[in-house]
């Protein structure tokens, strides 16, 4: 599984404020403690006006690059920050996010065509969040023809085929499980990400529910997630549906992450 670290998000109250006062030892102990728990990426969004967006998500990433080497998801709704922003990281990371909405492929695509950045790709376009499979399998071929337009390979897209609150579907996850699945089947080479916690919003004891998803999620092809790595509930989950799944040879993995002390017991203090 790769996990992309949701810790520092200025939608996030306490990294709303950090950002405001410029607290960089604030943002630095998020990156810290998510590459301590073995984050693949680290996603950089600033929530704040567009006007202010590069000049915060340059500061952002400073931080996080003083303190560790672990490549950055540059995260913005908006593909003109993206494009300004992304190239001041030291090493490819993703971007996050484009869609079929508007001229967010044409502005992104193009930009890191020749590069060895990752990109996540939204199965929504102009007409919203579609609500049928079929529809979002629309959009998703429609991706991968603009990807191919301009060469960049699958192994290099992170699709996100919309996890929307559970308490508001009619069949559960039937219809996402189906998207990834049909997915899976026609590139299995390409990742398949989203944001986990999506799934449990307005419900109680989200974690239960999370964690739910995510094992189901995992076995229709979920392979990328965007989640808080220093939960260790979760990520020991994950670690474990990776073995039970048989992605992990004779559980190595599993067994390293538990002596690494990412979950299980908690760790003694010295």
């Amino acid at each position: 599984m790769i996990v992309i670290g949701e810790k520092i998000n200025g939608s996030i109250p306490a990294v709303a404020e950090a950002i405001a006062k410029r607290d960089s030892d604030f943002i630095k102990e998020r990156a810290k403690i998510q590459a301590a728990a073995h984050a693949d990426y680290i996603d950089c969004c600033a929530s704040v006006p567009e006007s202010e967006e590069v000049e915060t998500l340059k500061w952002m990433i400073d931080c996080i690059q003083d303190v560790t080497d672990i490549p950055i998801a540059v995260d913005s709704p908006s593909p003109r920050v993206l494009k300004e922003v992304f190239p001041y990281c030291k090493k490819p990371g993703i971007i996050n996010s484009v869609s079929g909405e508007g001229d967010k492929i044409d502005i992104i695509f193009p930009a890191i065509a020749d590069t060895d950045w990752q990109v996540i790709a939204l199965c929504s376009d102009d007409t919203g969040i579609p609500k049928t499979a079929d529809d979002r399998l629309r959009v998703f071929h429609h991706i991968m023809d603009k990807a191919k337009e301009f060469g960049i390979k699958p192994s290099r897209i992170h699709i996100d085929p919309l996890i929307e609150m559970l308490c508001t579907s009619e069949d559960g996850i039937a219809m996402v499980e189906e998207v990834m699945h049909t997915i899976r089947e026609e590139y299995p080479d390409i990742h398949i990400t989203g944001a986990v916690s999506n799934i449990s919003f307005n419900l109680p004891a989200r974690k239960l529910v999370n964690i739910g998803f995510t094992v189901l999620a995992m076995k229709a092809g979920l392979d990328s997630a965007i989640f808080d790595p220093t939960n260790r509930d979760l990520l020991g989950v994950v670690y474990a549906t990776e073995a039970l799944l048989g992605n992990d040879d004779y559980c190595m993995e599993y067994i390293e992450g538990y002596r690494d002390g990412l979950y299980g017991k908690q760790p003694a203090k010295a």
